[in-house]
């Protein structure tokens, strides 16, 4: 009886969690592993589709004839069997499929359109050298399937004499370097010697260094020519003698290859460090799962915690994941835990090329990398043995995936950490009130560091109120005391941090006489001015247009911008202070390679007096001379339609309070709000987490919010207004029998943004506290929606949203 494979097959349109059965033909039968990638005929037809391969059976119940693998896409399994069972979670936590769980846990490299080779990378015998590779050391893939050669590919993979590499289209391959080796012992390349002429310098130079080397030792020809000025040609013209023996060999990409990086050795921990050290160290001895909550203020010394908790798990030969928000994941941050742990640390985030983050996703995988730091999607690297999950600065909403599978980093980290049997540290000085929720309720164990490591005070927060400001006159996007504080910075050779909650030029472009604000053609919401590209653009779509001279609605000239974004706001600095050193970031000036760490360089070296930016700089910085931070325009988020607005706003503000003051240097925060008296602002200004969190919880349980309710959304967009209305109603209807008095249903409504990309947007809100059939009843629905998102409509049920706009 031939074995079978369950494949989780990927059929656009008409995807299903439910796995299929495939005959497993006898020449895979002893290499085909659960992980693996297949194709598979799927249908009546003779349409091949691909598939992941979940598990294998020796015989199955299906009653009918099985249909048969059609052919392996990988020789080792790319996904390991706890990630297999991690995708079956996904799918049914976050109501999304399994084979796009499956594909969001690979790196981008091997889910691109790629070709393939199978490589030889150790000595085989000369008479398979001959009839399988025909004398080369690389097939394609194309002809191993050709060839009807898989069987034995896999035979080869299995005894490490060959690998298989993705060569991406795009040229995202493999970076290779020639090395050579000797094909001559000592005495036979004395023999050549003496046949050269004197002045054949080269050759004879090339002779010396062949005999110097090891017998078998292959050695880079880029040294060889730097030390001995021998050219490549000169190699070349070698081996065609049969002196030596060239080939490519593979070196992953490394990002930091430039920068010197010396090693640092642990701190001494304060009281408050060492018992939190402490308490996480007995449950890595113990091996048991359990989550803490490392609430620490800002420059208590989280980071020292993490460091020498990762130590103690490298020494138990075990592996440590440590995750930052994407805009925290700043030079610094790595530099310190490359310099803690070396060569052991993987570093994964989106500012790496596809071929840097392929490079350090195999490390992970192969085994070469015990430490990964990086961003949402590392949560998924291939570690082996874990010994301790991190999510520092957990609060963050960027760890909510916004598009399928909208998985949560958190979510996916404890159920790891559960896998394990290790600790979860969950880090904030700020945590978010659905964490503290648990932890005062023992769900979690609360850790917190309540001084600073350095032992100086937080810095004072003074609030303005911009509404005297314009009282006196002041029209400007800065308060007198703010510019003054600035002014004294200066003189004094200090450093000045200011945030502005905005990116471009100006908000919108608006007509004085009639009104009119040029909105984006394709969604409802304003265009953004960028002064750089002298374009306006909709950060949404990203239609671009020329910025007008004359209103289209009235003709009038009377046409200005409005609002206050970082260039517009790095002009009037640059007139208030005209000799000050201004570096601004946001993501206009960082879109580049490398930019983000130039900029950061550039201050840490005090080439600048005054970095301005986005929310970017308001984690992860630690500059000794800043002593100064300003927060141009604390309300924007407070004005957003959103629970959490409030939350989001003390969060930031306390963050960015954190960055001065850190080193010897008194430091002083500047706050500006045309809403001085709103609580979130007042408790962030007395760095006041405890009395924020108890009265946000009253609000929330006045209102039914998280977390004292579950949320779920649900959301439809239709390029027709009125099929999009129509169907969320029905969807709506579909939900409503199921569930309990106790659920409250919000909506439909259109979204607050109702159009974006000439598609119109509905949603509804589900609160809920206990609904045993609501999880099968919005898995239905995900599965009856597949054909009308077969006709245009799209659907996204999201549980635990983080973005209501």
């Amino acid at each position: 009886m031939p074995y079978v494979a369950e494949v989780i097959v990927d059929v656009p349109v008409l995807q299903t969690n439910r796995p299929f059965h495939y005959k497993i033909p006898q020449a895979f039968e002893q290499r085909l592993e659960p992980g693996m990638r297949v194709v598979v005929p799927f249908g009546n037809g003779s349409r091949l589709v691909q598939g992941f391969v979940t598990n294998i059976f020796e015989s199955s119940d299906y009653e009918g004839k099985l249909k048969e693998i059609d052919e392996l896409m990988d020789l080792a399994p790319v996904l390991k069997p706890e990630l297999i069972q991690l995708g079956e979670y996904m799918a049914r936590s976050t109501y999304s499929f399994q084979i796009s769980c499956y594909q969001t846990m690979l790196p981008a490299v091997l889910r691109a359109k790629y070709e393939k080779t199978v490589t030889i990378v150790d000595d085989i015998d000369e008479e398979l050298f001959f009839e399988l590779f025909k004398g080369k050391d690389t097939l394609s893939w194309e002809e191993v399937i050709d060839r009807n050669l898989v069987k034995q590919m896999l035979e080869l993979k299995a005894a490490d004499k060959v690998e298989v590499n993705y060569n991406v289209k795009d040229k995202r391959t493999k970076k290779t370097v020639k090395k050579i080796r000797s094909v001559s012992n000592f005495e036979q390349l004395e023999e050549i010697r003496e046949t050269l002429r004197q002045n054949a310098k080269k050759q004879i130079a090339l002779i010396n260094v062949l005999q110097s080397m090891e017998e078998n030792e292959w050695v880079d020809t880029k040294g060889i020519k730097e030390e001995y000025g021998i050219s490549l040609s000169s190699i070349n013209e070698a081996q065609k003698k049969g002196w030596l023996e060239i080939k490519d060999v593979e070196v992953y990409r490394d990002p930091f290859k430039d920068i010197t990086i010396d090693k640092s050795h642990h701190l001494k921990l304060n009281d408050e460090q060492q018992v939190a050290y402490d308490q996480i160290s007995k449950k890595l001895d113990s091996k048991e799962h359990q989550v803490f909550l490392l609430k620490g203020i800002t420059g208590s010394g989280k980071t020292e915690v993490y460091l020498q908790t990762i130590s103690k798990v490298i020494d138990q030969d075990l592996g440590a994941l440590m995750l930052v928000p994407e805009i925290a994941l700043t030079p610094q941050m790595v530099y310190r835990f490359k310099s803690r742990f070396g060569e052991k640390v993987a570093v994964l985030h989106s500012g790496l090329s596809e071929g840097e983050k392929y490079d350090e996703w195999r490390k992970i995988n192969n085994g070469e990398a015990s430490v990964v730091v990086g961003a949402r999607s590392s949560v998924f690297a291939p570690l082996k043995k874990i010994g301790l999950i991190i999510i520092d600065e957990e609060h963050e909403t960027s760890y909510k995936q916004e598009e399928n599978p909208r998985y949560h980093a958190k979510d996916i980290a404890i159920w790891r950490g559960d896998f394990h049997n290790c600790p979860v540290i969950l880090g904030s000085a700020t945590p978010s009130l659905e964490s503290s929720a648990r932890a005062s309720k023992g769900v979690y164990t609360l850790l917190e560091l309540n001084e600073r490591a350095n032992k100086k005070a937080l810095p004072e927060v003074k609030v303005i109120d911009m509404r005297e400001e314009a009282k006196i006159g002041n029209r400007s996007n800065f308060s007198m005391e703010l510019q003054a504080a600035i002014k004294d910075r200066i003189e004094k050779n200090e450093q000045a941090v200011l945030m502005l909650n905005r990116r471009g030029y100006s908000s919108f472009v608006m007509c004085r006489d009639c009104g009119f604000v040029l909105e984006c053609p394709n969604c409802d919401i304003s265009q953004t001015l960028h002064m750089d590209t002298k374009t306006m653009k909709c950060h949404y779509c990203g239609h671009e247009e020329g910025i007008p001279s004359i209103c289209p609605s009235c003709r009038s000239k009377s046409i200005r911008y409005f609002g206050t974004g970082t260039q517009k706001v790095q002009e009037e600095l640059q007139e208030l202070f005209p000799d000050a050193r201004i570096l601004r970031m946001d993501v206009d000036t960082t879109r580049r390679k490398g930019a983000h760490e130039r900029l950061l360089n550039d201050f840490g070296d005090k080439k600048a007096d005054i970095l301005l930016g986005t929310q970017m700089i308001a984690k992860g910085l630690d500059f000794p001379d800043v002593t100064l931070v300003g927060v141009i325009n604390a309300d924007t988020s407070l004005g957003l339609p959103d629970f959490r607005s409030a939350e989001r706003t003390f969060q930031l503000l306390t963050q960015v309070s954190g960055r001065a003051g850190r080193a010897e240097k008194i430091g002083k925060v500047y706050v500006q709000s045309f809403n001085p008296d709103h609580y979130a602002i007042q408790y962030a200004k007395r760095h006041d987490y405890n009395a924020f969190y108890k009265r946000e919880m009253q609000l929330r349980h006045i209102s039914d919010y998280s977390p004292y309710y579950f949320l779920v959304s649900i959301s439809v967009s239709h390029e027709n207004e009125m099929t999009a209305a129509k169907k969320i109603g029905e969807f709506i209807h579909f939900i409503k029998p199921v569930l309990s008095e106790k659920a409250i249903v919000l909506g439909p409504t259109p979204k607050s943004i109702a159009r974006t990309h000439n598609r119109y947007h509905f949603q509804a809100i589900i609160k809920y506290k206990k609904e045993a059939a609501l999880s099968e009843r919005l898995h239905e629905l995900l599965m009856n929606s597949q054909k009308d998102q077969a006709k245009g409509l799209f659907v996204s049920i999201d549980a635990q949203p983080m973005n209501f706009i």
